[in-house]
């Protein structure tokens, strides 16, 4: 599923994608209240800088919850659109957040690792995947990422997770300092 403000036909830009729960926002589990949105410190202000520097910016997010029947999608679509109002009024515009609303039993193709989601927002966003970017705190995050061509980031935040993956993929405390490393600033 997707929320898009997306203009097709346009030059392929690159993008980078985060994770929602444990890398933007803390990880509260299955958060079914817009007022149990909280951005890790310095998220917004590092969104914006990557913004500001020509990068799509773009949510994708499994959301089981809505298959578990613990709250519906309109529900989950009414945190979506508070926290892309909570980014706008700190300067930042998401390009697009896209969802899945299936149990991990439902082996969809939406489901991260899965790619669907990734695949859906390059046709519809016209992203250079080739200098994108994945930002997430699990290891489904980064097989995303590495399966579809996206450069990953594990960061530290949300549930800290580092599976059996390569010893290449970088490893940063936040996304600030992911922003940091994306934008060549070194630091990390």
């Amino acid at each position: 599923m997707m929320e898009s403000r997306a203009r097709r036909g346009a030059k392929k830009r690159p993008a980078v994608f985060f994770d929602r729960d444990g890398t933007v926002i803390d990880d509260i589990g299955y958060l079914a209240d817009p007022a149990g949105i909280a951005f890790y410190p310095g998220v917004p202000e590092a969104l914006k800088r990557l913004q500001d520097s020509g990068y799509l910016l773009v949510v994708i997010t499994n959301q089981s919850g809505i298959g578990r029947g613990f709250f519906s999608e309109e529900t989950a679509l009414t945190v979506n659109l508070t926290m892309l109002r909570m980014l706008q009024e700190e300067g930042v515009s998401l390009a697009a957040i896209y969802y899945c609303p299936h149990r991990p039993e439902d082996k969809c193709g939406c489901r991260k690792p899965e790619l669907l989601m990734v695949q859906r927002a390059q046709a519809d966003l016209s992203i250079d995947m080739s200098r994108s970017w994945m930002v997430g705190d699990t290891d489904k995050d980064v097989w995303t990422g590495m399966r579809s061509g996206l450069r990953p980031i594990l960061v530290r935040t949300g549930k800290k997770e580092k599976g059996d993956l390569p010893a290449d993929v970088k490893l940063c405390d936040t996304v600030v300092e992911a922003a940091r490393f994306v934008l060549g600033e070194g630091g990390v």
